[in-house]
């Protein structure tokens, strides 16, 4: 009999808007290539943008928050793994899961580091430069303990790998490294991007109802643009993003050749028109799935330390991390103007896909972690007491306030 896979979501997947519901697209490819049956829930609504789970055999289902529904659901399903999505789905239905399920294996899939984002954030609003006691702020204390309350937790990136070590003294054995996972880029694909001739302008992309790319654009518009624009005076910007808000839109300016697009119906055909993606990001945690994209097909970036944390390793980047608007300008201008220089980094691209994000080389290890962790379950978390002590006190705490809620509810 199939094992069952229960993914509690924060939102519907959305993989045409942002890297997040591409992530959640990958994590259930892998169980299903081990014929996981998998149901999808969320408390969210589902918007247009919504993947259809059903065209790929995964059940859905509505659940809703602080509801003892919830309960009688899992206790029918009798998932042997859960997967929650984010540190704060972990803390709304955890506990639940605990008493109803206390066989199942839990995994939190934890996108990015919630916390190294809001530090980060912090330090730019404050003006300062970010440091390890913007880390330790109640978004911590938070994400940290789900982290120690799950039995694996996937990490994204290997600079936050060395966070929850080092900083926070996480065990090896609670935390798993899952990058991106996409097919290596062959040799043919390679050859069939279009070359530096048949591309022009300037791309970026991102969801704009995530803050991190709100705050790159208005600094690409205000700091950066200009002194691009004023050595390319025919060059544009097109800026593509789901959810476009009034802000974003008034951000428009044809005449400064600074573009609004908004949503992307296909990502991968419409980078390939383009010769160079700009990711001037101030602040953010995790991965960037705008420059695996971009790699995907052919353009060489530019992007800030922020930007490029995590994605390239020891490899040499696909084109240039610079954090002044200056030197992030004369590079971008480089490399548009430069057509060795620009199929140099493209080829770069391509290498850093093959060897660092190809699903090969990670999807196996990680079932066998899961596998491995599900038969020795006892032993594991007898081996985690921090997590089992924070249980305990979750269980007392956060189930009896979810249950006044729900008595509130129902009053009311």
């Amino acid at each position: 009999m199939n094992k069952k896979l229960l993914i509690i979501g924060f939102v519907w997947p959305e993989p045409q808007s942002s890297a997040a519901g591409s992530r959640m697209m990958q994590l259930i490819e892998i169980f299903k290539a081990k014929n996981y049956d998998i149901t999808f829930a969320t408390a969210c609504a589902k918007s247009d943008n919504a993947f259809d789970l059903k065209e790929i055999e995964v059940k859905t289902e509505n659940i809703v928050l602080n509801n003892s529904s919830f309960d009688d659901f899992i206790k029918d399903l009798n998932p042997n793994v859960v997967l929650f999505d984010r540190f704060m789905i972990e803390e709304q239905f955890g506990w639940r899961v605990a008493e109803h399920c206390p066989k199942a294996l839990r995994i939190l899939d934890t996108e990015d580091l919630h916390c190294l984002r809001r530090g980060r954030h912090q330090a730019l609003k404050d003006n300062t430069v970010f440091d390890i006691s913007h880390l330790y702020n109640d978004t911590a204390k938070r994400e940290v303990a789900s982290i120690y309350r799950c039995d694996l937790s996937i990490i994204i990136s290997e600079v936050e790998m060395g966070i929850l070590r080092e900083q926070f003294h996480v065990n090896d054995g609670l935390l798993c490294y899952l990058p991106f996972l996409v097919d290596a880029i062959s040799q043919k694909s390679q050859k069939a991007l279009p070359d530096f001739k048949s591309r022009e302008h300037f791309v970026t992309i991102g969801n704009f109802l995530h803050q991190p790319n709100v705050d790159g654009l208005i600094h690409l518009k205000e700091n950066i643009w200009p002194l691009i624009r004023k050595k390319l005076p025919k060059a544009e910007i097109h800026i593509y993003g789901a959810y476009l808000t009034e802000h974003a839109r008034q951000l428009n300016n044809k005449k400064e050749g600074f573009i609004i697009k908004g949503y992307a119906e296909d990502v991968s055909s419409l980078m390939q028109n383009y010769r160079i993606c700009l990711i001037p990001l101030r602040y953010g945690a995790g991965l960037k799935g705008k420059i695996l994209d971009a790699m995907l097909n052919g353009v060489p970036c530019v992007t800030t330390s922020i930007g490029a944390e995590g994605m390239y390793g020891d490899l040499e980047p696909n084109g240039f991390i610079e954090d002044e608007p200056k030197d992030f300008a004369e590079k971008a201008v480089e490399l548009y103007t430069n057509k060795i220089f620009w199929a140099g980094k493209q080829k770069l691209g391509v290498n850093i896909v093959n060897i660092r994000f190809d699903k090969q080389l990670y999807a196996k290890d990680f079932l066998l972690k899961v596998e491995n962790t599900q038969n020795a379950l006892e032993i594991h978390r007898r081996n985690n007491f921090t997590g089992s002590m924070l249980m305990h006190h979750t269980l007392q705490s956060t189930k009896f306030m979810s249950r006044w809620i729900e008595e509130k509810n129902k009053k009311e």
